[in-house]
Formats: structure tokens, C-alpha cells, sequence
């Protein structure tokens, strides 16, 4: 199995439901009080992409893709069109965006991550596929030129810096873009029901977030 660096049909995936799941565990105590833990370090998405099929050429589309990925065997980049930028959906990124790292002096490479929350339990999520070209990164709140200063990775969402230009100690690195899910198909099989001569539908396309 291998990682495919291409995307879903971005048309189709605009309406699909989903996403975020957690895995909780929780124990109601005789006294009536409740032990809660959580069994999962990140949360896991999961989406249907049968809801964005609405013709035909859907249809094709979906179908080809499924066929190219055999089924579940090979991972694939998803657009979750709620949360796909270091910002919020409706703005636009900005190299101020996240806070990725702290220089020592030393370090040269960093890994892109978001952070939702900031007083009660923040969590840091790992970006693993930035999309290329929208990545931006400042050093200190200074915006540094990519290809100058530093390398993005697409294939792991590391930033590098290069010799002359890595951080000095203290120094802040922040960073804006754009990013993609990795995913895998969560069937071996589509149910397809053709209900006209012009359009179809597919019930259901589970999509599945996977760890890299």
C-alpha cells in the first residue's frame, strides 16, 4: 500500500458529512458520580462522501478514484471544507497564523501543526499534508521567502530551515497555510443505485482519516 499524493474530487467532497471523533470511556459510579477517560490522544475523522454525489459524472468520477485506490489499499488526500487553513475557513492564512516551535539555536527542522483552544486544554494537531504553495512562515514575527530561508515538505509537513537561517534562540516560529486529511476509503464496495437516467446516487462512501 502506498500513499497517493492526490486529492478527492473537491466538487464532491464539498457535500459530504462529518467529522471529528474522540473514543471517551465513561464509568457511572454507584454514588452516581462518573470516571471519564479518554482513550484516544487525538481525535480521528470520519466522513461520508456519498452525500456530495448529485450526477452522473459524480458518479464516474467516484467510481474511478475508488477503482485507482483499490478499495481501502491506498491513502488519499481529503479537503475537510470546515477546517482545511491554519485560520478560520473564511480567512485567509497568514504566517502568524500558529505557533510551530521556539528556536534553540540549533534546531533546523519543525513540524506544521494547528492548535484548537487556548485556556482550559489546547490541543495541537500534527499537519502531515500541507498543500504546496500555501504554506508561509515567520521567524520572530519576521516573514521569511520560501526557497531563501527555508523548504516545506508536502509529503510530511516539516518545515527546514536552511544554513544562515535557522532560528536563533527564543526566537518564535510561526506559520499560515493550507492542508489536506489523509484519508483511505472505509469499504471495499460501492452500493451504487442508478434512480434515473440522468443522475444517480451513492448512500454511502465512508471516508476514514488514517495516521501517518
Amino acid at each position: 500500500m502506498s500513499f497517493h499524493e492526490t486529492r478527492f474530487p473537491t466538487g464532491i467532497s464539498r457535500g459530504a458529512t462529518g467529522g471529528p471523533e474522540r473514543r471517551t470511556d465513561v464509568v457511572v459510579l454507584g454514588s452516581g458520580y462518573e470516571e471519564r477517560n479518554s482513550r484516544w490522544a487525538d481525535s480521528r475523522r470520519s466522513y461520508n462522501a456519498g452525500y456530495g454525489v448529485k450526477s452522473i459524472d459524480d458518479l464516474h468520477a467516484v467510481i474511478a478514484f475508488f477503482e485507482e485506490r483499490r478499495g481501502r489499499l491506498h491513502t488519499f488526500r481529503w479537503r475537510d471544507h470546515s477546517d482545511w487553513k491554519s485560520c478560520a475557513p473564511g480567512a485567509q492564512p497568514s504566517a502568524l497564523d500558529q505557533v510551530i516551535g521556539t528556536g534553540t539555536g540549533a534546531l533546523a527542522t519543525f513540524q506544521l501543526k494547528k492548535t484548537y483552544g487556548s485556556v482550559h486544554a489546547p490541543w495541537a494537531r500534527i499537519i502531515r499534508k500541507p498543500v504546496s504553495g500555501t504554506v508561509k512562515i515567520a521567524v520572530a514575527g519576521v516573514v521569511k521567502t520560501i526557497g531563501t530561508a527555508y523548504a516545506v515538505s508536502t509529503i510530511d509537513g516539516t518545515v527546514t530551515f536552511l544554513a544562515g537561517n535557522i532560528p536563533l534562540v527564543g526566537q518564535s516560529i510561526t506559520a499560515g497555510f493550507e492542508f489536506d486529511v489523509p484519508v483511505r476509503f472505509d469499504t471495499d464496495k460501492l452500493d451504487i443505485n442508478l434512480t434515473g437516467f440522468t443522475h444517480g446516487a451513492i448512500p454511502n462512501i465512508p471516508i476514514v482519516e488514517v495516521r501517518l
